[in-house]
């Protein structure tokens, strides 16, 4: 079954594979996890969980809490189970990334080796933030989750990130070595 919004209906899909959530849950649950790889917003969960729960794919149930908003629950149906495992067999369809950095680099020569150079040294301060977030988590993983059976398969997608912070941040030294060649040129032009 095709379920309209792309491929949001299938990333809560594998989140609610996990335990039942609510939207707020399922956000939390982004950033902490595979917010490294994939964002959804709210504007996009909430009208994924709606589509997915017509569809007979998640089933909600309404937790009520004396002086406090009442709380949804989402969770799997069989079919929902069902519909996940068929999407994960699927053969996946790659994206071209979209990158602010390079599509400004790609035009720096109308800008001084200094801009460059900054968001250059901006991208490596991330990348390098990342790798720390990266080896923290997987401490953590390891000492919390040592029994999950998902464990292995999130450890996967951690060593991915840190191998991409670690290229990013090779290039970045490369990058910001032609940046220095590049304004030494200039400078003996003047």
């Amino acid at each position: 079954m095709k379920i309209e919004g792309g491929a949001t209906p299938n990333a809560l899909l594998g989140l609610l594979s996990l335990r039942p959530m609510s939207g707020y849950d399922i956000r939390q649950l982004i950033q902490r996890s595979i917010g490294h790889f994939w964002s959804e917003s709210y504007g996009q969960i909430y009208p994924g969980l709606k589509r997915l729960a017509a569809a007979g794919l998640i089933e909600k149930k309404t937790e009520r809490n004396k002086g406090k908003p009442d709380r949804h629950l989402y969770s799997l149906t069989a079919q929902g189970r069902e519909q996940l495992r068929g999407w994960l067999k699927l053969p996946i369809a790659e994206e071209v990334a979209r990158n602010e950095l390079l599509l400004k680099l790609f035009f720096g020569s109308h800008v001084s080796p200094d801009i460059n150079r900054a968001h250059v040294l901006a991208s490596m301060e991330f990348h390098q933030r990342a790798l720390k977030v990266y080896a923290a988590t997987v401490k953590q993983l390891q000492r919390d989750e040592a029994d999950d059976p998902q464990l292995p398969y999130w450890l996967m997608t951690l060593n991915y990130g840190r191998h991409y912070s670690g290229a990013v941040l090779r290039w970045c030294k490369e990058t910001l070595a032609e940046l220095d060649k590049i304004e030494s040129r200039e400078k003996r032009r003047k």
